[in-house]
């Protein structure tokens, strides 16, 4: 694997797992899943990178009545536990920490990595063009939506970009398959690690 390729581990925070706020069938196990493949792989990459939504007031993203197309239930708030990175992946990047750190959404809905910033404000792509990273994996949570703009926001910048099927969970198997498809049909690669 080239040294120019980095992890992108997309929103595996507990408040999209089970018991979150707005809990994915499997995320616990793919956190697990992704925890496991950090710590056998980690060094295979230039850069680890992780997001997390950062949810202060994203105005019409939240409603008291969501339809789960636009607008959703609370979720990933500052300060609350279940906006932090999900334990098993935190403890697998231990003790430095990913190489980035993306929040993205304080004030608007923001699905992709690409939509945030670090913590001295760059983009995500200010970062990986620094580091001069051409190519991506993508894993997290979930595929149907924030690892599916991630992936599709990569491409549109030139990025090589690699779906890891496995470490990965959508909302509902018709909108996975739709996902995976779309990332295809955009350029990107369908890639299990077994």
């Amino acid at each position: 694997m080239p040294r120019s390729r980095a992890l992108l581990i997309v929103d595996v925070q507990p408040t999209f797992c089970e018991g979150g706020e707005l809990a994915v069938a499997g995320g616990n196990a793919v956190a697990g899943r992704i925890a496991d493949y950090v710590r056998a792989g980690r060094g295979d990459y230039a850069l680890t990178e992780t997001s997390q939504d950062w949810h202060v007031d994203p105005g019409s993203h939240f409603s008291d009545h969501p339809d789960f197309v636009d607008t959703w239930p609370p979720h990933g708030l500052v300060g609350k536990p279940n906006a932090e990175l999900h334990r098993d992946v935190s403890a697998a990047l231990a003790p430095a920490g990913a190489d980035v750190t993306i929040k993205k959404g304080l004030h608007q809905a923001a699905y992709s990595a690409f939509d945030g910033t670090d913590a001295e404000g760059r983009s995500l792509a200010e970062v990986l063009g620094a580091a001069g990273i051409d190519a991506v994996d993508v894993c997290g949570i979930a595929e149907s939506h924030c690892v599916r703009a991630t992936a599709l926001d990569a491409l549109r910048a030139g990025l090589r970009v690699r779906l890891l099927t496995d470490l990965t969970v959508p909302v509902t198997e018709e909108s996975g398959a739709q996902a995976r498809a779309d990332i295809q049909a955009a350029g990107g690669e369908l890639v299990s690690v077994g």
